[in-house]
């Protein structure tokens, strides 16, 4: 079996994060992830919080607490609602790590000495008012592309250019709010991407075939207008620090280097972090350094990271001149919205996932979202369509045969599966269409097209519902009662079936399908589509039980109720 080692990108510190972040990163790779496990594959899992850069100076300015303090806090915070998702990381790490801080250090040594970092001085925005250089975000303004007025310093929001500060038009200080802005020189380590162009290339051209289209798509623009030098330092207090040893004069203004410098090796500082909890039974090593006959590496992401994983970290690892893993497949999706709009913590309108845990359960939230997956384009989440769903696939189609199943057979057989009669051509018609509609649903899950998976998954719970309406136990037991017997044990292993291959989508809702059966070996074990046509896991006389309603049916009042509190559908001006 392969070793896969998958990472999503990495969330920042400053805050809760929302239900695109969520569907556009972290929740697809756990579900490829948890999909591998069940199949037998060795799979790492890692995933971190993005601690450094302005972001997260400035909401700890805003907490009025030390940085430090405000990161672990925040972290800790994110972890738990990732908890609560039941995202299934091998390991959640901190880019502040010591062990980023030693890996980015060496990545900087070794560019350095490799020719592809340059000490240059340049002309920076400088705050009188502030006292200090404003690097990226500690300068706002209008974009000079589309014309946004509330752009960044470091990349527009709306247009998803990246920029410096000194591009904003109109510009003025995050901290006070001053335009009295002053340019000054200083002096600051540049990556030579533009040397690195012609290798970068080469590398491209050798995965984009196999990239879902809009990850190839953005990587080939951003090398078709040409890799510029980019500064990889900034003036703050909080980050890695340039290394003395090597620049000795920056490292004593207090430079940092960039937080797109730090944050991708982080993937494998988090590694080792992992690693060095057990340091005799984990070799971080072998998943990143020289590991490319041995490791598949995955990457999952929303299409504004696209650029930084498909050039310039495989840019700096290429100028590294070490063989450190690189990507293997990008993927990459585009935006949820809501209702066409942006999620916005200050206008009130979208939903965080720490308040998608507050209404409901992780399997509701895990299971829309991948259905809804912005795959192939922007996807809006509206209340309407997500009770819909739920209330359809989730209640009716899934929840509703399970407890009808188990409840009837209960009352009209005892609590052990019962035996009935030898399989007919129901049966036989039945495990032909299961272990059809598995394999297309094994098919989309290792092409990562998970909007398709979840139709497969759709159709194989749908098959169950058809069946059982053919069958109608309620009327056959009648007339036949071993007959009736015989298609309540066929559904039951089909409840079994469910249980195993909904898994990856809804982990917590799987295991309460499985633990309804008193099975000897009660696991998540892939059952292929040949195992699933017989039909016989859950052998006659295994005991059982019903367990609690699986999925409450959302009502027009809590429709309501929703759109009141987190808004609906934006007013026309």
């Amino acid at each position: 079996m392969a070793r896969h080692l998958i990472t999503s990108a990495l969330p920042y510190i400053n805050g809760i994060k929302h239900l695109g972040n969520m569907v556009g990163s972290m929740l697809p790779a756990d579900v490829y992830s948890r999909y591998l496990r069940q199949r037998g594959h060795e799979v790492l899992y890692i995933c971190a919080t993005d601690e450094h850069g302005t972001p997260a100076e400035l909401a700890a300015k805003e907490q009025g607490v030390p940085v430090d303090e405000f990161c672990a806090s925040a972290h800790d915070a994110q972890k738990a609602v990732y908890d609560g998702f039941a995202l299934a990381f091998d390991y959640f790490g901190r880019s502040s790590s010591p062990q980023n801080t030693e890996i980015t250090q060496h990545f900087a040594r070794r560019l350095h000495e490799n020719g592809f970092i340059e000490e240059r001085a340049i002309r920076q925005v400088y705050s009188p008012a502030d006292g200090r250089f404003l690097p990226d975000r500690y300068v706002e303004g209008t974009c000079p592309h589309c014309g946004y007025d509330k752009a960044r310093g470091d990349q527009c929001e709306n247009c998803t250019r990246v920029l410096d500060p000194t591009d904003l038009i109109e510009p003025r200080s995050a901290i006070s709010g001053s335009t009295d802005l002053e340019v000054r020189e200083t002096k600051h380590l540049f990556l030579l991407q533009s040397k690195l162009q012609h290798e970068v290339e080469e590398w491209v051209a050798r995965h984009e075939e196999e990239w879902p289209q809009l990850a190839a798509s953005i990587a080939r623009k951003w090398l078709n207008e040409g890799l510029h030098d980019r500064a990889i330092t900034r003036d703050l207090d909080w980050g890695v620090p340039v290394p003395a040893d090597t620049w000795p004069d920056l490292a004593a203004e207090g430079k940092v280097f960039y937080v797109w410098f730090d944050a991708p090796i982080e993937y494998i500082g988090a590694t080792k972090e992992w690693a060095d909890q057990d340091p005799e039974n984990r070799d971080w090593k072998s998943w990143w350094y020289d590991a490319d006959a041995t490791v598949r590496y995955t990457e999952f992401m929303a299409k504004d990271n696209v650029p930084f994983h498909t050039v310039m970290f495989p840019a700096t690892e290429l100028g590294v001149r070490e063989p450190w893993k690189k990507v293997d497949y990008v993927k990459a999706f585009n935006w949820l919205t809501y209702y066409g709009g942006k999620f916005s913590t200050s206008q009130k309108r979208g939903v965080f996932t720490d308040q998608a845990l507050d209404i409901l359960p992780a399997d509701y939230w895990r299971y829309f979202l991948i259905a809804n997956a912005p795959e192939s384009d922007d996807s809006s989440f509206t209340w309407e369509h997500f009770t819909a769903t739920v209330n359809k696939d989730l209640a009716d189609t899934l929840g509703n045969f399970v407890n009808r199943v188990l409840s009837f057979s209960k009352k009209r057989f005892g609590e052990a599966v019962p035996a009935g009669g030898e399989p007919g051509e129901a049966e036989t018609r039945l495990g032909t269409e299961i272990a059809t509609l598995l394999a297309e649903y094994e098919a989309q899950m290792e092409a990562l097209q998970f909007r398709k998976a979840a139709a497969a998954l759709r159709a194989l719970w749908s098959a169950g519902n058809s069946y059982l309406e053919e069958k109608a136990p309620w009327l056959e037991i009648k007339t036949d009662k071993d007959g009736a017997a015989l298609t309540l044990r066929t559904a039951m292993n089909l409840i079994h079936l469910y249980a195993v291959v909904s898994e990856p989508f809804i982990p917590g809702t799987a295991a309460a399908m499985r633990q309804a059966f008193s099975l000897e070996e009660d696991t998540a074990t892939w059952i292929t589509p040949d195992e699933a046509r017989a039909l016989t896991t859950v052998a006659a006389g295994t005991p059982f039980t019903v367990p609690p309603v699986l999925f409450a049916k959302l009502t027009d009042d809590d429709l309501d109720a929703y759109k009141e509190r987190f808004g609906g559908e934006p007013q026309p001006a």
